[in-house]
C-alpha cells in the first residue's frame, strides 16, 4: 500500500500504488500462447470461440512465445518433448505465467504409468494454476483464467 493511497477525500482525486495500477493493466490484457498438444486443445479452442469469447476480456491467443504472457499447457508432455516446452517457456518475456489444463498436463492422465510421459508439467516448468478435468470444460478453463487474473492482481512489482 502506497504512502498517499486513500489519503485524500476529494471526489475527482484518485491515489493508488504503482503495483495496483500495473497489475490492473496486466491482468486485463493477457495474451496466451497457443500450445495445444492433445484433446484438451479442442476445449481450449472452444473457450476462445464465439460462445465464450475471451477476446471481450482482453485475452488474446498469440502464436509466438515472445508476444505471450501466459502459456496454457493442454495435454501430456513426453520426456522427448519436455526440453522443447522448457525452451518455449524460457523464450517468454517476464512476467510469465503457466496454466496446466487437464489431467494429462497435471499428472500424466491415463498415461501416468508410462515410461515416456512426464508425471505433470510442473516437473518441467513452474505452474501457477491447475484446471482439472479430462478434458476440462470451457467453463473450467474460464474459471482458471479468472483465477489467473487474481494471481496477477496480488503480485508486487520489484523495480531493479
Amino acid at each position: 500500500m502506497g504512502y498517499l493511497e486513500g489519503k485524500f477525500n476529494k471526489p475527482n482525486l484518485v491515489t493508488l500504488s504503482y503495483d495496483k495500477l500495473m497489475n490492473a493493466a496486466r491482468s486485463r490484457s493477457i495474451w496466451y500462447l497457443t500450445f495445444g498438444i492433445a484433446c484438451c486443445a479442442i476445449e481450449m479452442m472452444a473457450t476462445g470461440a464465439s460462445h465464450y469469447d475471451l477476446d471481450r476480456f482482453g485475452m488474446f491467443f498469440r502464436a509466438s512465445p515472445r508476444q505471450a504472457d501466459l502459456i496454457i499447457i493442454s495435454g501430456w508432455i513426453t520426456r522427448k518433448y519436455a526440453p522443447v516446452v522448457k525452451r518455449i517457456y524460457e523464450q517468454m518475456a517476464e512476467p510469465k505465467y503457466v496454466v496446466a489444463m487437464g489431467s494429462c498436463a497435471i499428472s500424466g492422465g491415463h498415461c501416468y504409468d508410462s515410461y515416456n510421459v512426464v508425471q505433470g508439467v510442473d516437473k518441467v516448468i513452474p505452474v501457477d494454476i491447475y484446471v482439472q478435468g479430462c478434458p476440462p470444460r470451457p467453463e473450467a478453463l474460464y474459471r482458471g483464467l479468472l483465477d489467473m487474473k487474481n494471481v496477477i492482481n496480488r503480485e508486487t512489482i520489484v523495480v531493479k
